[in-house]
């Protein structure tokens, strides 16, 4: 069974690309938390196709429908989701949703019903004659399933299965946020040889200064959301839509590189070793489609470093940089948890490639149809934000099982 976080909280889907719908179950959250429809669809619009021009241009709603797990005395404001109808003639019904409720403690569970499908431009790698995308999960996935594999959208391996990780990981944040101040953002850091001037990690700050007002975070957040590309430098990302546009007309595609950051994290956190926070998190972002290179903190330029230029200076009111990411031992120190991830270009391209069938004849492969991102990195922030909120949210419900006073949750002396 595929869990994203746990053993605590975590978020579990199902659903195909190209199936009748993305469905999720969230467990763990504890009651009280207020959660609102219109707040998590938010984070949905992030995610969803279509939602930049440059990316994939499929479109899809992606409407969030939540089915359980919320309560409120005001039935009328509980009950305000969109409805489902479901068709029996003359009998058709509209099933009530929720929309605004505090949790229950009880699991989550939500819909997300898909549209904009054409299966028809996936015959091309049916059966043994069936072509094999280079770069894809076509070859592998069929002899795994013995042959069974959906192919309409790349099945369960298509990037539209992270609904459930935004699902799963707006609940988390808006946890952390309310219980910790914790913002998690992120923004495009590189476009294939493009480069960003402007740093998320540096603009946070490093050291125990980096915890910004709520008000800085609001501005960072607007800034993020205001451009063409989720990314502080809009500069940068003019230059690097002109680029991805130039790209997609000559049937090819970019790599990505993306920084994620979570701004006031609760200190002490994580476990040392088998469970480490560090481990934990390398997983779940180095584990997203398309993710090719996962860093902490400084990083790979840790290389080159002596220890002498590499350690973060201690004083009383904390650590004063942060190369470490974050994390010590796979334990949080309350500096800003900051990663960067990079991402393959698109597999799915035009051009013509060396690759073979199923049954193993080789051919010279070129794509028939489809609608496909040329930088899959461009929609990826959100989804890395969430992962890192599941896993977060997790680490501190298993230290909360530990120790239950909250002023536990503190490392360094007040100033």
């Amino acid at each position: 069974m595929e869990i994203l976080g746990g053993p605590l909280f975590g978020a579990a889907g199902a659903g195909e690309s190209h199936g009748p719908a993305i469905t999720t179950l969230v467990f763990g959250c504890p009651a009280g938390l207020f959660l609102a429809r219109d707040r998590i669809q938010g984070y949905l619009d992030r995610r969803r196709p279509g939602s930049s021009r440059h990316g994939t241009p499929r479109r899809e709603d992606d409407q969030v429908f939540w089915l359980s797990g919320l309560y409120q005395e005001d039935q009328d404001q509980l009950l305000e989701g969109p409805p489902l109808f479901l068709d029996h003639g003359p009998d058709t019904a509209g099933i009530e949703t929720y929309s605004a409720g505090y949790t229950t403690g009880e699991p989550l569970s939500a819909v997300v019903f898909s549209r904009s499908r054409r299966s028809e431009h996936y015959e091309q790698f049916q059966g043994l004659r069936g072509e094999v995308r280079p770069g894809h999960t076509d070859l592998v996935k069929h002899y795994k399933s013995r042959g069974h594999a959906d192919i309409r959208g790349g099945g369960r391996s298509s990037y539209r299965s992270t609904i459930s990780d935004v699902i799963g990981g707006s609940v988390a944040r808006l946890y952390l946020e309310r219980n910790f101040g914790t913002r998690i953002l992120s923004s495009i850091l590189q476009i294939g040889p493009l480069r960003s001037r402007v740093s998320l990690m540096d603009a946070v700050g490093s050291g125990a200064d980096a915890r910004g007002s709520d008000q800085d975070m609001k501005e960072l957040e607007e800034t993020l959301l205001a451009g063409e590309l989720h990314t502080l430098d809009h500069e940068f990302a003019a230059e690097a839509g002109q680029l991805i546009k130039e790209t997609r007309i000559r049937g090819d595609s970019l790599g990505a590189a993306l920084e994620v950051v979570a701004l006031n994290p609760p200190p002490l956190v994580g476990e040392p070793l088998y469970q480490s926070l560090k481990l934990r998190l390398m997983g779940s972002l180095g584990g997203l489609h398309a993710v090719q290179s996962c860093e902490m903190g400084a990083g790979r330029q840790v290389v080159s470093r002596r220890g002498s230029e590499n350690n973060d200076p201690i004083r009383r009111t904390g650590y004063r940089t942060n190369h470490h990411g974050g994390l010590l031992g796979g334990i949080t120190t309350g500096n800003p948890l900051a990663f960067t991830v990079g991402f393959k270009p698109t597999s799915s391209i035009v051009l013509p490639q060396d690759s073979i069938t199923k049954g193993f004849d080789e051919i010279k492969f070129s794509l028939r149809k489809g609608r496909h991102d040329p930088c899959v990195g461009v929609r990826a922030g959100i989804t890395l934000e969430s992962r890192m909120a599941i896993e977060l949210m997790n680490a501190v419900l298993m230290h909360q099982a530990g120790f239950t006073d909250p002023a536990r949750f503190s490392l360094f002396p007040a100033p």
